[in-house]
């Protein structure tokens, strides 16, 4: 069997308080965006970079509200985050030449939600061929870009939006 070695998930599985939630923690924050990996900050929502992306340039777009449920949203809420995802969309096609974009939301435990107590939009860039054999038999995700040189990009990207 293959081990991979990710001691930065320690924070996660090992944080004392089961109430902590890594989105909340990013709005009270707000001096740590770069080291948390904050891309922008508009009134109602936030994006993130994703810290375990299924592809490069994957990334997240989340609630200053702690609510698990969409439908709890305000309506500002949810017109600034859909507005955000077609503004990440369009950024991913001009800046990064996606040729897909997967956007969703996993809505509860039972959906797949990795952190299910505060909702959240995934953006993930697709390109053609852009999965193979790797994840599939070796069952691992390989990161062919700089993440930080992603970063970057986005946060330029989303300035004019913001």
């Amino acid at each position: 069997m293959e081990y991979l070695y990710a001691p930065w998930r320690d924070v996660y599985f090992n944080n004392k308080n089961k109430n902590f939630c890594p989105f909340c923690h990013c709005t009270q924050h707000l001096d740590q965006d770069k080291e948390l990996g904050v891309i922008f900050r508009a009134k109602e929502c936030f994006g993130i970079m994703n810290k375990y992306p299924y592809s490069p340039g994957h990334f997240m777009i989340i609630p200053y509200n702690h609510l698990e449920n969409i439908e709890d949203l305000e309506e500002n809420t949810w017109i600034q985050m859909s507005y955000f995802v077609r503004i990440g969309v369009k950024i991913l096609k001009q800046e990064f030449h996606a040729k897909g974009v997967n956007i969703g939301m996993n809505l509860g435990t039972a959906a797949g939600a990795g952190i299910a107590v505060h909702c959240h939009y995934h953006l993930i860039p697709r390109w053609q061929g852009d999965t193979n054999f790797i994840t599939t038999i070796g069952q691992t995700r390989v990161c062919g870009s700089d993440l930080e040189k992603i970063y970057i990009t986005l946060c330029k990207a989303f300035k004019e939006y913001v």
